[in-house]
């Protein structure tokens, strides 16, 4: 082979190899506003709410909630649409669960009074992140619709009128906001939390929330792995990017333990398909999915506790 043909593959090699390192970079680029990725252990146990049979967890679902952009949400009248790419067009494979259906939502929450509303720490870390999002109430999927937007009545869609408490908490690797919305939520009914004590070891737990923006999946079949850490659990979660701030519920009781905040990386990239796939570990494998513990938001346990009035922290 001449030199010169030597030359001309070796650039195109180099030409190559940039293109695949961009095309992961973008992909990675997509999921900036949760970089504590997640992860599926076992079996992939998410189902959309249409699948889910579970009447608690059906019940439960209904107090959670989606944090989505308001650029993209357009209300007109009594409904809201709201748009954003397939989990394809995010660079996921084809081959992947749910490839077809919208990614909107950035984080996840859940209502704990008429207008208080849990998520993680990470999800609300300045007035700009309660100013700029909306949270969402019933941005689900009710059949096995894909198509690229999905229309929910306007009265779902709330605010963030204030952060009452927050913490992301580097050392103590706390990580919790609690904030309050626009108005009050007349036609849902706010979670029972845990006020006291610890969840037990192995105890069989289940996660609503939104996977990498995904409408609402219920992902059940966990339990809790390690109970050491008097500020979180660890529990083998199918979670993505984007479950950040759901709640973690006792799967027999409905209580919710605790919040979603971080855990193992998500998506690899399959360099062979040139698009991402998810992450598998075994139950016990991996790092596991860390959940903050309900109890450390002290504002939340006064205001339940009847110690500091709601009307205080307005």
């Amino acid at each position: 082979m001449s030199s010169l043909s030597q030359l001309f593959l070796g650039k195109r090699r180099m030409y190559k190899l940039g293109m695949i390192i961009a095309l992961a970079a973008l992909s990675t680029l997509s999921f900036a506003r949760d970089t504590n990725n997640k992860v599926i252990y076992g079996a992939d146990d998410r189902l959309d709410l249409y699948e889910v049979t579970n009447t608690l967890h059906l019940e439960l679902a209904k107090s959670t909630a989606g944090m989505i952009d308001s650029s993209k949400i357009t209300i007109e009248g009594d409904l809201a649409t709201i748009t954003g790419p397939s989990l394809k067009e995010r660079g996921m494979c084809e081959s992947e669960r749910f490839s077809e259906q919208m990614t909107a939502a950035n984080c996840s929450g859940f209502l704990v009074g008429e207008d208080l509303l849990v998520t993680a720490g990470h999800c609300m870390t300045s007035a700009d992140d309660c100013a700029s999002n909306k949270w969402v109430f019933g941005y689900a999927n009710n059949d096995a619709n894909t198509e690229a937007a999905m229309t929910v009545d306007a009265s779902n869609v709330y605010g963030c009128s204030k952060i009452i408490s927050q913490s992301l908490d580097r050392s103590s690797q706390d990580d919790f906001a609690l904030i309050r919305l626009d108005r009050k939520v007349t036609d849902r009914t706010p979670l029972t939390v845990r006020t006291t004590g610890k969840i037990e070891d192995k105890t069989p737990i289940v996660v609503i929330g939104h996977p990498t923006g995904l409408p609402t999946k219920v992902a059940a079949g966990a339990n809790v792995r390690s109970n050491d850490s008097s500020v979180f659990f660890i529990a083998n979660l199918d979670t993505y990017g984007g479950n950040s701030g759901s709640a973690v519920f006792n799967a027999e009781t409905g209580v919710v333990e605790g919040i979603l905040v971080r855990g193992e990386n998500d998506y690899n990239y399959d360099y062979g398909q040139g698009c991402r796939v998810s992450n598998h570990c075994t139950d016990e494998g991996c790092r596991g999915e860390d959940v903050t513990r309900i109890t450390n938001i002290q504002a939340l346990m006064d205001i339940l506790g009847g110690n500091v009035p709601a009307e205080e922290t307005k």
